[in-house]
């Protein structure tokens, strides 16, 4: 079979798939599977399927062997066997689609960094490198429909959410993909602060037009953080007109921020209205599937590959994209100037250390984290901290001091001392308990979820 047939053959097999699953787990991982090889041994037929990544394979080859072998064996109309393999793709066809952007004079990669570097977007946020699952996939659909259509099919986009939910990655994918369809386009990234000191600095310098020419003349303008113009009259009076000037051109514009146009305080209705104008998306924090591929994603980036174990443990543990990359930065950091190997047992005891630099922490008192424990699992506080060894009990105890521990950041003999009275040993059984639970077990999962909504809202 030549090459363009194995190209068709696998281009129907994903069409049948993508029916079969949703919509966030075929972008995940089955559209970044790929036809290798295909060998008749008897009357059976030997296929080969390549992944991009070991995480890629790992996950496509334990939940979805079944589906994949019964929609090729019907599209072969013979008996199949199937073997994963780890392997990038040549991606003709998306070459062949892009083509024609570049019949102009061939664009070097060095002339592209520049136009991102002038734009100021960030090099590594392109849509390949965004993971994408139900909790973003609505908003990932959504910037894809504007990088396709800027200008045309939503303007703005506001999208909104907590912090470390990609945002940022989304917005700056448009520009990549807008700069690489043509790179004199006039774009800027900026946060809401940049824009307000920019117009600050250009009052006291009498360069107000300056400023204005700036911003007012691009094909495409994406603000972070927008909230923070709320309640500063001259800030919003320039946006306003900013606004109306880029817009009315033809121009996009991408905002986010960590909550609804409606619900920012302070923010004019004038500007409110403009805002929903357009499409309005949320980014709800990752669920544990999406985690995991944002730990592949991020660990690939530096060229570590983890096992699905460790993948699993990482995921269950940091409920934020930018605290994975965090832990990933001082976990590699670790390995690579103390020259130590990269095991289960290292990541685990790193898991236990909170990040003295991470601005992502739970801002409460330890007697608040036992209110609210005992209340998520409508528990008296005295059978929480008491001596009772029953596992409806025992299992709360255990996440209060992995909370207490790994997200406050108290001593064990601290946290011990807390509960009960407890010795610092039984502390630190129980935050590996749950820290093995966490990677493993649904019920953990969610129960940590719900308790870290009561305290962050």
């Amino acid at each position: 079979m030549e090459s363009k047939d194995y190209d068709k053959l696998w281009k129907d097999t994903l069409e049948i798939l993508k029916i079969s699953v949703s919509e966030a787990t075929f972008n995940t991982y089955l559209s970044h599977t790929h036809l290798v090889g295909l060998k008749e041994i008897g009357d059976r037929e030997i296929v080969e399927i390549g992944c991009e990544s070991i995480f890629i394979k790992q996950q496509v080859e334990q939940r979805y062997y079944g589906l994949i072998q019964d929609t090729l064996s019907k599209q072969l109309e013979k008996s199949t066997d199937i073997t994963f393999i780890v392997k990038s793709e040549m991606r003709k066809p998306k070459t062949e689609t892009i083509s024609p952007l570049f019949d102009q004079p061939k664009i070097n990669q060095e002339e592209i960094n520049e136009a991102l570097k002038k734009a100021n977007l960030r090099f590594l946020f392109t849509f390949e490198k965004f993971a994408v699952s139900g909790s973003n996939q609505m908003a990932h659909a959504a910037a894809q429909a504007v990088a396709d259509n800027p200008g045309i099919s939503y303007n703005p986009l506001f999208i909104y959410g907590g912090v470390g939910v990609g945002k940022t990655h989304l917005m700056h994918a448009v520009g990549h993909s807008m700069i690489l369809k043509n790179i004199n386009s006039k774009i800027l990234a900026c946060t809401a602060e940049d824009f307000t000191n920019d117009i600050v600095d250009g009052i006291r310098n009498k360069t107000t037009s300056e400023v204005r020419k700036k911003y007012r003349k691009l094909d495409a303008l994406f603000v972070d953080d927008i909230q923070f113009i709320a309640g500063k009259d001259t800030a919003q009076e320039e946006f306003f007109h900013t606004f109306n000037a880029v817009t009315s051109a033809g121009g996009q514009v991408i905002l986010t921020a960590d909550k609804p146009p409606m619900e920012i305080f302070k923010l004019e209705d004038r500007l409110k209205t403009r805002f929903q104008a357009g499409l309005i998306v949320d980014v709800a924090p990752p669920d544990f599937e999406l985690r995991s591929a944002i730990v592949q994603i991020k660990a690939e980036e530096r060229g570590i590959v983890l096992g699905n174990d460790q993948v699993a443990l990482i995921a269950g543990n940091i409920t934020s994209a930018r605290e994975i990359q965090g832990f990933l930065v001082r976990l590699f950091t670790e390995v690579n100037f103390k020259h130590v190997e990269l095991t289960t047992d290292l990541i685990q005891s790193f898991l236990g250390k909170p990040d003295e630099t991470s601005n992502i922490k739970i801002k409460v008192s330890p007697d608040e984290v036992i209110t609210s424990v005992a209340k998520y699992y409508s528990l008296g506080k005295k059978q929480l901290l008491g001596d009772s060894r029953q596992r409806p009990i025992v299992r709360p105890r255990q996440i209060l001091m992995y909370i207490l521990k790994t997200q406050i950041g108290l001593p064990h003999q601290e946290v011990g001392r807390l509960i009960g009275g407890r010795d610092h040993t039984t502390v630190m059984h129980a935050v590996e308990k749950v820290t093995h639970l966490l990677s493993t077990d649904v019920d953990t999962q969610e129960d940590m979820k719900g308790i870290r909504k009561t305290f962050t809202g």
